[in-house]
């Protein structure tokens, strides 16, 4: 097989989550456990940080994978979904799996992944897993894909477990409560394994705490360790965070090479799990390669999609943010755009509580609903049905590229556009990648 027929073998065979949803969705560790004692275990041959929570864990664990890459280890980078190619999901020192070794794994362990009924997710897991492992990477981010205790994910045993924060998703498997949804997270402290909680909540802080006492665990609250005193935005690719550290009243000042107004959590949230990993683990971080690494975080990991420029005139901008909370901090930032109009495009998925969602949208702004080009995607007359009962300014399009061109034909240099709702808008988005795609 090639790797367009390899690829089709796996949506095919083994349906994504991301392409059909929660009919792909298969918990637990059972298939996993088989199919790694198979490849012979890979993921016990060097060392792993495990991050989960229901926002902010790509752009943490894309942080943390920065700054261990400015550190000088080899590091590995596990992430999902991807936006344009399945190999964004695997990376080495930012660099992804090639094609062929995407082929050969599937060649050689199609059988037995095929007797064990493995999802895509535990599949594409275990791939990582195993080119981790053959590329003699020291250190590897491993970002959970759906909850936390019965994660393929969770077969690791880490440094350090994070958990970013919790709000309400994916209730049909999770639980439909916040104290649900935290203690399935939870899942992913392991005794005498110190936490980090990315931000703290009244909650669902005893839900961790519960947890990690019954094993023995420490629990270190991110914004207790570090206190943010300043935010500057100095241009369309760069902030400045100017933080204090509790500990010794040290300040730190910052700059990162991604926008986007929520990333002063995640920031913190990296900055206390790099501290402890600096401070209390076998790796060693210096002050430069704390600072290069969050300066370099985007350059370093290829990261995409976390409020993007796309252009500036008109100004232009993307974020793979999709549910209510998420939701919450794109219309925050919407609403202190500079600009004469700003026009929307956005599409939503399925599952997601749309009323909850379009109920945070700003009234000022045009809307230009669409549709993905996926199953997941909500129809586009669903949502226009919403928009119309909030008495939303809005139109729709068929495709996402129309959608796109529409706005950029209504918008002038001074207006403003912005495009997201769903992944898979943003993935459809004509230049988002920052990079060319090689083998």
């Amino acid at each position: 097989m090639n790797y367009t027929q390899t690829l089709e073998f796996l949506y095919t065979a083994m349906p994504s989550f991301q392409r059909v949803g929660g009919d792909a969705y298969k918990p637990g560790l059972e298939r996993i456990a088989s199919f790694c004692q198979h490849l012979g275990n890979p993921q016990r041959n060097y060392y792993t940080i495990h991050i989960a929570g229901t926002n902010g864990k790509g752009s943490v664990s894309h942080m943390l994978a920065s700054i261990l890459r400015e550190a000088g280890y080899r590091t590995g980078l596990f992430t999902s979904p991807h936006l344009v190619d399945f190999r964004e999901r695997i990376r080495v020192d930012g660099e992804m799996i090639p094609k062929q070794r995407v082929v050969n794994f599937v060649e050689k362990h199609r059988e037995k992944m095929q007797e064990l009924d493995l999802s895509f997710f535990e599949m594409t897991a275990a791939m990582a897993f195993d080119y981790f492992d053959q590329n003699d990477v020291e250190v590897a981010i491993i970002e959970t894909g759906l909850g936390g205790r019965l994660d393929a994910t969770n077969l690791i045993t880490p440094l350090l477990s994070v958990i970013t924060n919790i709000s309400m998703e994916h209730t049909e498997f999770l639980g439909n409560t916040i104290e649900a949804i935290a203690s399935e997270k939870a899942g992913i402290i392991k005794k005498s394994i110190p936490v980090v909680i990315g931000q703290s909540n009244e909650a669902y802080n005893g839900v961790f705490e519960q947890r990690a006492e019954s094993l023995n665990s420490k629990v270190i609250y991110a914004e207790q360790e570090f206190l943010l005193r300043g935010i500057e935005h100095f241009d369309n690719e760069n902030q400045h965070f100017s933080l204090e550290r509790t500990r010794d009243n040290r300040t730190f000042e910052l700059d990162i090479d991604l926008l986007g107004d929520y990333q002063r959590h995640n920031i913190i949230t990296a900055c206390a799990a790099a501290d402890y990993l600096a401070e209390l683990t076998p790796l060693t971080i210096s002050r430069r390669a704390f600072r290069e690494g969050l300066a370099r975080t985007a350059a370093n990991t290829s990261l995409m999609g976390r409020w993007q420029v796309l252009a500036s005139e008109p100004y232009t901008v993307c974020d793979t943010g999709h549910n209510a909370d998420g939701i919450s901090f794109v219309a925050a930032q919407l609403e202190k755009l500079e600009a004469d109009r700003i026009f929307a495009v956005m599409g939503f998925a399925k599952e997601k509580n749309l009323e909850a969602i379009m109920a945070l949208l700003p009234k000022h702004i045009h809307y230009i609903f669409t549709r993905a080009s996926i199953d997941r995607a909500r129809a586009v007359e669903d949502v226009a049905a919403a928009a119309e009962v909030l008495g939303l300014d809005f139109e729709c399009c068929t495709t996402v590229a129309e959608a796109v061109t529409r706005a950029r034909a209504l918008a002038t240099a001074a207006d403003a556009i912005f495009i997201g709702g769903s992944n898979f808008v943003v993935a459809e988005v004509e230049g988002i990648v920052r990079t060319t795609y090689e083998e």
